[in-house]
């Protein structure tokens, strides 16, 4: 049985039904146990059907779809289906399409969901760092205004992905961001003068959200890095020396 987590600021919005799913609940063996919703792993395609199936039910949706996702700043509007060998490369997914569920993988990158009940528009985003820089966040909330919504009657949550403490980076990442905007400063932190950088992604995602008019913003605290149990993680897997890694997803449908 998959039981996602609910954010504050989507679990009262009419119309809607939302999960941010963890790596609990699936068919999935080994290091990709066990709800590995990732198309792109290495994983058996039977089971990651299975475990999608298994999310869209929770959902209550017809239909669940995700893109090929790329660290860029394209959000597709989506009308209907696709099947999973021909997913558009997109980083940002929007729709007034009832029944049809949005969802983005993750792997320690911040998972963005939002809804505009009155309108009765949704978006689901993959916001990693480069995305989130670039302006995916922009990006999706200006396909949900072409379709209608409002930024000040949308609600947002950002979902479990890497956390401050085990985000260390370069000073050339660090260069990059103050270099768009030197306030992003604060988004940076040292434990000492020799130390390198840690960087806040959720931070960063909520305040761009912010910053572009979404007043009912907020995020869920859980690090995709240390909760191993119920977060896959690239980062993770790459110290570990792991040939491949699951991705968890998170999604949205209007009912």
């Amino acid at each position: 049985m998959v039981h996602p987590i609910l954010a504050d600021e989507l679990a009262d919005v009419v119309g809607i039904t939302h999960g941010f799913f963890t790596r609990r609940g699936g068919v999935s063996k080994g290091i990709y146990a066990s709800l590995n919703c990732g198309a792109g792993s290495k994983d058996d395609p039977a089971s990651v059907r299975e475990n999608r199936a298994r999310v869209a039910k929770r959902l209550g949706a017809g239909e669940l779809v995700s893109a090929y996702q790329v660290h860029g700043t394209t959000a597709l509007v989506v009308d209907e289906p696709w099947p999973d060998n021909r997913r558009p490369q997109a980083d940002a997914l929007v729709t007034a399409k009832r029944g049809l569920a949005l969802g983005v993988l993750t792997a320690d990158c911040a998972p963005v969901l939002l809804a505009e009940p009155q309108a009765g528009i949704i978006a689901a985003v993959h916001a990693g760092w480069r995305g989130a820089l670039a302006g995916i966040i922009e990006a999706a909330l200006d396909a949900m205004e072409e379709l209608g919504a409002a930024p000040r009657r949308i609600c947002a949550s950002v979902g479990p992905c890497i956390g401050q403490r085990a985000y260390e980076v370069g000073p050339e990442f660090e260069a990059d961001f103050l270099k768009h905007d030197a306030a992003n400063a604060h988004f940076f932190a040292r434990t000492g003068a020799e130390m390198r950088p840690r960087f806040d992604l959720p931070g960063y995602v909520v305040h761009r959200l912010r910053q572009a008019g979404v007043a009912r913003t907020g995020g869920v605290t859980e690090c995709s890095f240390t909760r191993q149990e119920d977060f896959f993680s690239y980062r993770r897997c790459r110290l570990r020396g792991e040939a491949d890694y699951g991705r968890q997803i998170s999604a949205i449908v209007l009912t």
